[in-house]
């Protein structure tokens, strides 16, 4: 098992910027995917970026490209994800994953595995 904890999450104001940062402990891989995804009230999970914990790529939706940038720290087994920028529609709780099932990158919420409990980010207008 693999366990995911999120902090980071708060209230800012448009043009504000937040860190998330995502903990995992458990079971380790030798290759796999960490990822960010977002949930809104009303609306579906959706991808927001993703890094390859071998090789480093990394892959945005392009929604935050250019603004969130998502990096590891492969010593703390933590995965970051700096939001810049930030803007109302950037509300939603954010969620950290793992996939077991790639070793590069994965926008699908279907190949991640393990999920932590989610932070919520809140951006007033």
């Amino acid at each position: 098992q693999v366990q995911l904890v999120e902090s980071g999450g708060g209230l800012v104001q448009a043009g504000g910027s937040l860190r998330l940062s995502c903990a995992a402990s458990g079971r380790t891989f030798s290759s796999h995917a960490m990822g960010w995804f977002r949930q809104a009230p009303g609306k579906e999970r959706e991808f927001v970026a993703v890094v390859s914990w071998s090789y480093g790529a990394t892959y945005y939706a392009a929604s935050v490209k250019g603004r969130f940038a998502i990096s590891r720290d492969i010593a703390k087994n933590t995965v970051y994800l700096q939001m810049n920028s930030l803007k109302p529609e950037d509300t939603a709780v954010y969620y950290c994953a793992v996939s077991t099932k790639v070793a590069g990158t994965s926008s699908d919420v279907h190949d991640y595995d393990y999920w932590g409990q989610g932070t919520q980010v809140t951006v007033s207008s």
